[in-house]
């Protein structure tokens, strides 16, 4: 299975890592750690040399609670990095739901889009899915999330039909993808996203994780960012207290049992850890295909 962007046909039938470089002074893991566009690179370089595939590049935190920054703020932080990366010969992600830094992402030569509002936003006259379709390559995430960043945990979603959480993300994707199609957008270039902390309870993120199979007959590549997540944190052995950091072994568990249910790329802070669980995870089914396919 291959995932079409603007520079790129990846691959996807083994597990790709998208290693998420945060260049907002508040995200919820590591927001302030890094104060400066020479700091950023080099820690992109790092996620690189750890075995990050695709480097995704935020430049607004969409955490639960956060607050919308303008568009010409989200570009100061981002262009100087992006200038920078876009170099390296490696796809380049740009998280991000507005349509003017997306057009001018892509315009520097950014090979993803990934929305956590699947392109349903429309700021000063642009469309978002208009810019992702006029563009004839750009790979796209389409992610599911229920109200908005700044309210979302507070009235997370209660689905009113037959089949629960499930069903209605895969709805939804399915009718964002179908949007998109109809602009001519082809499927080779969409991935899905099903939103693990975006309106969720930490019951439906888990319920999302168990039935994940209900989403693999779609035909999209299926993308997971569990990390750090909270729902994580809700289970494991820490302290109200304790910091997204610590949530590491919980967060590569649940990248493998993600993989191991057909996702086909996982979004993740730890690329070490993830992709040395990830290289047994591959060793172990090898060994597998090649006993009893």
């Amino acid at each position: 299975m291959m995932w079409q962007t603007s520079r790129f046909a990846i691959d996807v039938s083994l597990p790709k890592i998208m290693g998420i470089v945060n260049l907002t002074p508040d995200s919820f893991s590591d927001g302030g750690q890094r104060t400066s566009d020479v700091e950023q690179i080099r820690f992109a370089e790092k996620l690189l040399k750890e075995g990050a595939d695709i480097l995704d590049l935020g430049a607004e935190s969409t955490r639960p609670g956060s607050t919308p920054v303008p568009a010409g703020e989200e570009l100061a932080r981002l262009a100087p990095v992006l200038r920078e990366v876009v170099k390296w010969n490696v796809p380049i992600s740009i998280d991000t739901y507005k349509p003017t830094v997306m057009q001018t992402a892509l315009d520097m030569g950014a090979d993803i889009i990934n929305d956590v509002w699947a392109l349903r936003q429309k700021i000063d006259g642009l469309c978002a899915e208009a810019v992702v379709a006029q563009h004839t390559t750009c790979g796209v995430c389409l992610m599911h999330m229920s109200g908005e960043p700044t309210t979302m945990q507070q009235n997370p979603m209660q689905p009113d039909r037959a089949g629960g959480v499930v069903v209605a993300v895969k709805d939804f994707l399915s009718e964002r993808s179908q949007s998109l199609a109809r602009r001519g957008v082809a499927k080779n270039r969409i991935v899905w996203d099903v939103g693990i902390g975006f309106g969720k309870t930490p019951e439906q993120n888990f319920e999302l994780l168990a039935k994940q199979a209900a989403f693999l007959p779609s035909g999209y590549p299926l993308l997971c960012a569990w990390s750090r997540k909270s729902s994580l944190g809700k289970i494991i052995l820490q302290s109200k207290d304790d910091a997204a950091a610590n949530r590491i072994h919980a967060s590569v568990a649940a990248s493998v049992l993600a993989v191991e249910r057909g996702a086909r790329l996982v979004r993740v802070h730890d690329v070490r850890a993830t992709k040395d669980a990830l290289l047994v995870w591959t060793a172990a089914r090898k060994q597998f295909d090649e006993r009893f396919l």
